[in-house]
């Protein structure tokens, strides 16, 4: 099933990526703590080291780093697995096929005396990680509706401005701005993300997914926010057509709005002077009287 081969890769990938480029948007994210897959099964729990056992700079380790690459593009086997010994086993497959131990008839015999029990089980388990995924995201979509300055909209989408800008110009849906963003999974996972670019990336605000437009329109330049999208308004029941966010999801962004690019700027009404400047409060108006000097 795609969906759970996406679904393994993206919950994977969650350790690989550093923090979002601008520093301001490390504060007040301590509700971005939902966990997909917790269990009480002490067999379950593996040890895990930092560094492997092999020598520095030997072919050991050369060897063991091409394991870890492999490993790594089949992505994380373990939500497939309920118990310390259904790992095991399965482990032990996967090791006798791609070894060879078991024939090529031994598999393909295997596998056909056990597709409709194989398929159900996919199918399950498939299930299981998608109500994990679920349930993970109205978790964090309800922590963020309880947390302090967070604005909820009719939506459901909900807000976190964590720095604010100067104020006044917002986008509109014929806007185009420049941003920076770091989108995640309710359990931290980076699905799409500016970060290791070396420029912020400009787009149009009426192409973006419902939520996050939603979301963006309620900002002003220069503010630095949090913006929690339900599924609903994300990538739907079918999730995106990459497989990166998976069906059912809630999704997250962190996003820097810096510079709005085109028409469609919103935000209160200002006066300008004769100069064509924003008036600030005490100026004088500008106004001309009859002798052409100003009132």
């Amino acid at each position: 099933m795609r969906f759970i081969t996406s679904a393994l890769l993206i919950l994977s990938t969650a350790s690989s990526s550093n923090a979002f480029a601008p520093s301001v948007l490390s504060k007040n994210t301590k509700y971005i703590n939902t966990q997909l897959h917790e269990s009480s099964d002490p067999d379950r729990t593996e040890p895990v080291v930092q560094n492997p056992s092999t020598e520095v700079g030997s072919h050991e380790e050369l060897m063991y780093s091409l394991g870890v690459n492999l490993a790594r593009q089949l992505g994380d086997i373990r939500p497939l697995v309920e118990t310390g010994e259904e790992l095991t086993f399965l482990a032990k497959g996967m090791l006798d096929t791609v070894v060879g131990r078991l024939s090529e008839d031994g598999q393909l015999d295997l596998l056909q005396r056990r597709k409709a029990d194989l398929n159900a089980l996919i199918t399950e388990r498939a299930n299981n990680i998608r109500k994990s995924i679920e349930m993970a995201g109205e978790s964090m979509l309800q922590t963020m509706s309880e947390t302090e300055g967070v604005t909820t909209l009719p939506s459901g989408v909900r807000i976190h401005v964590l720095e604010y800008g100067e104020g006044g110009s917002r986008p509109t849906a014929a806007s185009a701005v420049k941003i920076h963003y770091h989108g995640t999974l309710p359990d931290g996972t980076i699905f799409d993300s500016t970060l290791g670019q070396d420029e912020p990336i400009s787009l149009a605000v009426g192409q973006l997914i419902p939520g996050f437009k939603e979301g963006l329109l309620k900002l002003s330049q220069g503010d630095t926010a949090m913006i929690g999208i339900p599924c609903n308004l994300a990538y739907g029941e079918d999730g995106s057509v990459d497989g990166r966010v998976p069906g059912g999801a809630a999704i997250f962004f962190k996003v820097q709005l810096l510079d709005i690019l085109s028409a469609g700027i919103g935000g209160e009404p200002s006066l300008l002077g004769v100069d064509g400047q924003k008036m600030k409060k005490g100026d004088s108006p500008g106004l001309l009287g009859a002798d052409g000097n100003p009132l």
